[in-house]
């Protein structure tokens, strides 16, 4: 069965280390396969130079922790027309980080959430990765004028790997605003009423194993207008 890995952000603050905190890196050789042929799927379509950089930075930080590769492939506008071969013949996806809405798009226009259904192989998210994970995403406003758009749709359909919904980089969005609002008080605590949103800070990843879901680190549970502190660094947590 699939194994995910929903993190807010893997690497070290300040530094090009995959972070081992939450027994991460741990985790990680022991799910990815030997060997290891990823595949880095951008969240920003046609800006090339951008998503190679991105897609190189995260490849260098494996290879850094002791990971191998045979192949890395990168999917995009290039060659998203072999989007259903780079899916099956990966055992190893990354999901970039960036912004939510236009990766989303993005994964609808390749149908990304058809090709991975039966997927066995290994997945990371990275920040807008992991959100659009999930079965219903939660997209809240991140670009000026988003807040005050009353055309922004906040509530997407993602790949359905879980239904959970994450909030990633909870560190900086919790003093956040954007339009004038804050992005958690004014933004999302409305927007929990009826919903569960999982806020974790970096270094803390939702691990998806056999079905079983479990937090890993410090997280906290937007839920009906309020927040609660789940777990600290170090706990786990199963949902």
């Amino acid at each position: 069965m699939m194994k995910c890995f929903l993190t807010s952000n893997p690497i070290i603050e300040g530094s090009a280390d995959l972070n081992p905190i939450n027994g991460f890196i741990d985790e990680l050789k022991k799910a990815i396969p030997k060997p290891c042929n990823a595949l880095f799927v951008c969240s920003a379509p046609d800006e090339f130079e951008r998503t190679d950089k991105f897609a190189r930075s995260i490849k260098a930080s494996f290879e850094a922790a002791g990971f191998l590769f045979i192949e890395y492939n990168i999917l995009d506008h290039r060659n998203q027309f072999n989007a259903k071969a780079l899916v099956e013949s990966a055992n190893f996806i990354i999901l970039a980080g960036g912004h939510v809405p236009t990766q989303n798009k993005f994964f609808t226009e390749i149908d990304l959430r058809t090709l991975m259904c039966g997927y066995a192989g290994v997945v990371m998210g990275i920040s807008a990765g992991t959100m659009n994970s999930a079965d219903i995403v939660y997209a809240h406003p991140e670009l000026v004028g988003e807040a005050i758009d009353a055309n922004y749709q906040k509530f997407l359909i993602g790949l359905n790997l879980t239904k959970t919904m994450i909030l990633p980089h909870y560190q900086m969005i919790k003093n956040e605003t954007l339009d004038g609002l804050r992005v958690l008080e004014d933004i999302a605590y409305p927007d929990s009423i009826g919903s569960k949103f999982y806020a974790l800070v970096d270094g803390s990843y939702l691990l998806i194993d056999d079905g079983k879901e479990e937090l890993r680190g410090e997280a906290y549970l937007i839920e009906n207008g309020g927040i609660a502190r789940l777990s600290s660094v170090g706990d786990s947590v199963e949902l």
